[in-house]
């Protein structure tokens, strides 16, 4: 199975303080065990970077550079896809959108990913299969 990741479950799992912090944790852990393949965007990468270096600090960053990114298959975006996005969200016209979860959507939908690991309400509402899945649903 092939998972998205996005910049929320990455801090999550990286920022003990974090309100979501247990629960991605224990998804991360969860995936981890299967035959998981996780892929992002470079852009996912360069919001998680800033977050963890305003956030937490270069220490946060150095183990998500060492420990993270190396796990990942990066989806490099080319102007084709930023401009399919970029389009999305102003079409779209929510200030409670980013171009970087646009991104997201539109990569996802390129190459087929069905599942993403994230806590934002975004990727359910595209139709994306969230994870963690709320408890009560079936797995």
């Amino acid at each position: 199975m092939t998972t998205f990741v996005d910049t929320s479950a990455f801090f999550a799992v990286l920022d003990a303080d974090d309100r979501m912090h247990a629960k991605a944790r224990k998804e991360w852990e969860r995936l981890l065990e299967t035959d998981t393949s996780f892929r992002t965007t470079n852009y996912v990468l360069v919001e998680t970077a800033a977050l963890l270096q305003s956030r937490i600090g270069m220490e946060g960053l150095r183990l998500f550079a060492a420990d993270v990114i190396p796990a990942l298959d990066i989806i490099w975006v080319e102007a084709g896809m930023h401009l399919s996005a970029q389009h999305a969200l102003l079409v779209a016209s929510r200030r409670d959108l980013s171009l970087v979860d646009c991104v997201s959507f539109e990569a996802m939908r390129r190459y087929r990913i069905d599942n993403v690991f994230c806590f934002e309400v975004h990727f359910a509402q595209q139709g994306f299969e969230v994870l963690p899945r709320p408890s009560g649903r079936a797995s």
